[in-house]
């Protein structure tokens, strides 16, 4: 509390009020909580496994998330390699509950637009259940990077990972989204008890500076909202000029959104820290300002997108490559049918295409993508070898060929530090190495060793 900024400790008090502001304040020095989100896609309660995984970390259950549970800080779930095979994403408690309230639905386009490094965008993916279009923007390319190893962990495979500032992306794609997640750049009150130091960067100013700069970008969001769609903005912060002042200038500015919610996390009244969210829902027949083109034409150039896409000679080569892989190594693996091969150099990728979205290799042409949809391997020499981010993807019993170990066991120490690990008698070929039935990654068989091929910038030291 002494670290806490004095304009800041003042402003706190009249936010709150004095008596509830010390009450506030003295969570300041109280442990904070943890927290992390299962990936169902892998794991969910009713999953055997569940009760043991739960008794090893302490799980108790968050109230506002489905799939967010507390977690003993001692049990260091983030260190156990049931956090390499994506069974989970390490999460702050209440910011869980903003995909909660942006509600995504299986078979719709979602935008997150400043998604790093990938709770939220993990989240949503979850909603989706492998159906329709998460796009994941950063507009910082290291923090982009991040994001899409999140991605990948967690085996999403209907995911494009782009980073941009937001403006060119509304130019781009107007209305082409149902759900738009903005967890905007804000002064983090929140987090000053999960990171002190940030406390020390704060000032009166540095909030002035992220209203203006948040507002800007709920103007890129909205003109890229379909009408009859759902915008949820959040912030880790507490101030009203970054949460309800910016909302309401915003709803000022663009009438035919209305604010459907607002919620406010506080940790003094929660299990969490700090988070605001409001859910902002723009009218069936929209504002017919966000573009000039009218329901018919915005279909045509849609239509013209999805088509000027269609994969070239090389993709198809390479997703031939891929099909035999698949044949010997994954029989029972199948693409996603609602997609197209896209060749980046020599990697091959699965990009995911929902029937009236506008998003065909040629709506990606200029445009920086880290992860244009699901990376299936890389073609050398006429060979295919197989992404890690493909082994994340598929299931243990997909594989014909999986060398399964307990999660505590010396093999699979092993392979997380890259080494290879002793064959079974006759096992040749690529494979999938399990833990406790999870892929982990990639080994390929031969000369009586499994022959590591996790990458090497996700091996342990």
């Amino acid at each position: 509390m002494t670290r806490l900024p004095p304009e800041y400790i003042e402003r706190i008090r009249l936010l709150l009020g004095e008596r509830e502001a010390e009450v506030f304040l003295h969570t300041y020095q109280k442990p904070r909580a943890f927290g992390l989100r299962l990936n169902p896609s892998k794991l969910t309660a009713r999953d055997e496994r569940f009760p043991g995984i739960a008794k090893r970390f302490g799980l108790r259950p968050v109230p506002w998330c489905e799939h967010g549970y507390y977690y003993e800080e001692s049990s260091r779930p983030g260190r156990h390699p049931y956090h390499a095979a994506g069974l989970y994403y390490i999460q702050e408690p209440s910011a869980m509950i903003a995909a909660e309230l942006l509600d995504p639905q299986p078979g719709e386009t979602v935008l997150d637009l400043a998604a790093a490094p990938g709770g939220k965008t993990t989240q949503i993916a979850a909603r989706m259940q492998g159906q329709g279009l998460l796009v994941a923007n950063e507009i910082h390319p290291p923090r982009a990077k991040i994001l899409a190893e999140n991605v990948e962990r967690m085996g999403i495979a209907n995911a494009l990972v782009i980073h941009s500032a937001p403006g060119p992306l509304a130019e781009r794609w107007p209305e082409a989204f149902d759900r738009i997640m903005l967890d905007a750049p804000c002064s983090g009150e929140g987090m000053f008890r999960k990171d002190p130091e940030a406390a020390l960067e704060w000032s009166v100013e540095a909030v002035k500076a992220c209203a203006a700069r948040q507002r800007n970008i709920l103007r890129d969001a909205a003109r890229m909202l379909k009408p009859g769609g759902r915008l949820v903005y959040s912030t880790c912060t507490f101030n009203r000029e970054e949460n309800e002042e910016t909302v309401r200038a915003f709803i000022e500015e663009f009438p035919e959104f209305e604010l459907a919610r607002e919620e406010r996390m506080w940790p003094h009244r929660l299990e969490g820290e700090g988070h605001y969210v409001a859910v902002l829902e723009k009218h069936p027949q929209g504002s017919g300002s966000a573009s000039g083109s009218g329901k018919g034409e915005r279909a045509r150039e849609r239509s013209a997108a999805r088509k000027s896409g269609k994969p070239d000679k090389a993709a198809e080569a390479a997703l031939r490559l891929f099909r035999e892989f698949a044949e010997e190594a994954l029989p029972r693996f199948r693409l996603p049918e609602e997609g197209s091969p896209l060749l980046f150099g020599e990697a091959l990728y699965w990009l995911p295409q929902p029937e009236g979205a506008p998003f065909g290799a040629a709506a990606l042409a200029g445009l920086r993508t880290p992860r244009p949809g699901l990376h299936l391997g890389d073609v050398r020499k006429g060979r295919f070898e197989p992404a890690h981010a493909l082994a994340m993807a598929v299931r243990a019993d997909d594989a014909a060929l999986t060398a399964d170990f307990p999660a505590d066991s010396p093999e699979i120490a092993a392979y997380l530090r890259g080494e290879s690990i002793a064959s079974p008698e006759g096992a040749k070929g690529w494979g999938l190495l399990a833990v406790d039935g999870w892929p982990l990654g990639w080994f390929k068989a031969s000369d009586g060793q499994l022959k590591n091929r996790l990458p090497k910038g996700l091996r342990s030291v």
